[in-house]
């Protein structure tokens, strides 16, 4: 039990760490994370908050890995909800500034992807299941045996294109992501000497088995 709850605190702090990287990237205004331009031009065309668009991008995504054969855990969920619904209580709470000037901008801009690569690296580690966007660039990474960082960046690239389309805010900071978050998240997990491919995630079925067998224990 005592191991089942030091991987749940891990998937929670992962999934915290994710969300304060998001908001720092986009209130550092000097043009958004990949994801995020997707997300805010997805809720700019759609009339929903920030966070209501992550979740419904969330959904689409757990469909499409789903599809190709990747499990899906308590931690798919958690993360996936979690992360939108903490995005907007965050940006309403006014908990980080916004940046006033290009510098502290920048500054922002890079811690975000830092914070945002360590929670990824933790709610990863929990092997409840990867979130929605990781589990999308664990399937490249088994299907084409890409570096995990490349096939990072690739997804970032096509969902920076899809989110100007639809008024998504693209700047300096975007550039930055796209090439920064991929070496950032490999690095990450090089440090920690994490291989994410080699992950057993558990399902969700496999989650209750377990809480049900150290219960009976």
């Amino acid at each position: 039990m005592k191991k089942l709850a030091l991987r749940g605190l891990r998937l929670l702090l992962g999934t915290v760490l994710f969300t304060f990287g998001i908001v720092l990237t986009v209130n550092a205004k000097v043009g958004y994370a990949p994801w995020d331009v997707f997300h805010a031009g997805f809720a700019l065309s759609a009339g929903i908050s920030f966070g209501q668009a992550s979740i419904i991008t969330g959904l689409v995504v757990v469909a499409l890995v789903t599809v190709a054969g990747e499990k899906i855990g308590i931690g798919t969920i958690v993360s996936m909800v979690l992360t939108g619904f903490l995005i907007d209580l965050i940006f309403y709470l006014r908990v980080i500034p916004v940046a006033p000037n290009l510098v502290i901008g920048l500054v922002m801009l890079v811690a975000g992807i830092l914070v945002i690569s360590l929670g990824t690296y933790h709610y990863m580690r929990s092997a409840f299941g990867a979130g929605p966007r990781d589990n999308l660039m664990v399937v490249l990474n088994r299907k084409t045996r890409l570096p995990i960082g490349i096939c990072r960046s690739l997804v970032e690239l096509i969902v920076t294109l899809a989110g100007w389309l639809m008024g998504g805010m693209v700047g300096i900071g975007t550039l930055i992501s796209v090439v920064a978050i991929g070496f950032c998240i490999q690095l990450t997990f090089a440090v920690f000497k994490f291989k994410a491919s080699e992950v057993e995630h558990e399902t969700i079925a496999q989650t209750y088995r377990n809480f049900r067998a150290c219960l009976k224990k």
